[in-house]
């Protein structure tokens, strides 16, 4: 500037300012600036709105370091997210969750970066050219899909178990390496379309339990809140519990429904050895040991969390948990109401299963037939089995501490409604014929 107008500097009143590090702290610069300061509320009359460079550059130029500095307030006065976003607000546990999953009967899961980075869409960001190609590829196949698919984004980073560009599928549990977004046409085509393996990347078989945890905050705060310290507590547990290599844990993306935050899905065999997955909501930290026991460790569901299943339609997912509550006899407040007492050793929940189990903190509380399982009679339903448990064994139980073996249903709170009718059918028969008989008898 000066080469090109060699007077600018004598017309100004003061020197162009040049950046801190090239400046000699002399006393005379220092009268310069403060003789400048009123000029600088027109350069940058909104801090906030200029770049944090300058901001910080002006800063300490003009501002001596202080104690009472306005950022060291900053931390005192922020919100209070839990009560706004996190597991103590309003919303949390007020609506039914059942039915509240959309039907697929496949989930794809991408494994690019951390949710840090994520965008509040993933798979529709140019930047993030690997997981919008792939959600694209399998938008425009769709009709050709075998199996309905939804693509979720997890937590993926190089020198990891799940490194940048693997993808998990469920309930194949399979994992392919290294997908790039050069191979993505092929990869759909062939494992997605045609059902076949994708030959650039060998197949590998995936074993074990996996648990994906909603962390998307830049998509919605509350998962932003809940999805972090979900996945803390279940670390935690998993460590404690020794279920290293057996359970593993990772961030996901949005997979609908933040409101029910904190979301969770279990990939995991059930009661029949058969993987599948299921949908948690309004999940707290201290509902994570009950789903590593009751769900990962014994198969069954926890009805008060359970929003559906992986295959299963919403009125599908619906019918489903009011069967299981019919079954056991019980309403679904009752239901929950058991689940959220059993945390703490009170109370048993039979499932159609047999057996059930709930956390009471370091330990749990298990009802299960005292029967060896190669003297349990085959033909009769695993309820009839668990009928076996005798006094002598609530007796036993008081003394562990912390086991409790719970007295299954007797016959009639298994007695279906079709079983009523027919006995009152025959009752009715038989009262009429003896009445009918008397009459005829009189009247002989």
């Amino acid at each position: 500037m000066l080469s090109i107008f060699p007077k600018l500097s004598k017309q100004f009143p003061f020197p162009p300012l040049l950046p801190y590090s090239q400046r000699a702290p002399t006393p005379g610069r220092r009268r310069l600036l403060l003789q400048h300061r009123r000029f600088l509320p027109l350069l940058m009359a909104d801090p906030s709105h200029s770049s944090p460079t300058a901001a910080a550059a002006g800063d300490s130029l003009l501002a001596p370091a202080t104690s009472d500095a306005p950022e060291a307030a900053l931390p005192a006065a922020a919100p209070d997210l839990d009560a706004e976003f996190g597991f103590q607000r309003p919303e949390l546990g007020k609506e039914k969750l059942a039915g509240t999953v959309g039907f697929h009967q496949r989930h794809v899961f991408l494994c690019y970066k951390s949710p840090a980075e994520w965008p509040s869409h993933v798979e529709a960001t140019d930047s993030d050219r690997l997981p919008r190609i792939l959600a694209a590829a399998i938008k425009a196949r769709k009709s050709n899909l075998k199996k309905s698919t939804k693509l979720t984004i997890c937590e993926g980073e190089d020198g990891t178990e799940s490194s940048l560009g693997d993808v998990l599928i469920f309930p194949d549990m399979i994992r392919y390496r290294g997908l790039t977004h050069f191979d993505v046409d092929n990869f759909v085509e062939e494992v997605l379309v045609k059902d076949v393996e994708w030959l650039p990347g060998s197949p590998e078989a995936i074993k074990g339990s996996y648990v994906f945890v909603c962390a998307h905050g830049s998509r919605d705060k509350r998962c932003g809140v809940c999805g972090p310290a979900l996945i803390t507590r279940f670390k935690e547990e998993i460590e404690g519990q020794g279920l290293d290599g057996q359970v593993a844990v990772s961030a996901c993306s949005h997979v609908g429904g933040h409101k029910y935050a904190g979301n969770v899905i279990i990939f995991s065999s059930d009661a029949k050895g058969e993987v599948t997955g299921h949908w948690y909501g309004y999940v707290a930290p201290d509902d994570v040991p009950v789903l590593l026991h009751k769900h990962i460790g014994q198969g069954e569901i926890v009805d008060h969390l359970w929003r559906g299943q992986l295959g299963m339609t919403e009125e599908q997912q619906k019918k489903a948990l009011e069967l299981k509550h019919m079954t056991n006899g019980v309403t679904g407040e009752e239901s929950s109401a058991k689940e959220a007492n059993g945390t703490n050793g009170a109370a048993c929940n039979p499932a159609p299963a047999g057996g059930c189990c709930q956390g009471n903190g370091g330990g749990f509380t298990c009802c299960q037939s005292d029967q060896p399982e190669e003297k349990q009679d085959k033909s009769v339903p695993a309820e009839e089995n668990h009928k076996s448990s005798t006094t002598e064994t609530d007796k036993e139980s008081g003394k562990k501490g912390h086991m409790k073996i719970c007295q299954m249903p007797n016959w009639f709170e298994t007695w279906e409604r079709k079983d009523t009718y027919a006995t009152l059918a025959v009752v009715t028969a038989a009262a009429t014929v003896f009445v009918a008989f008397r009459i005829y008898k009189n009247a002989n």
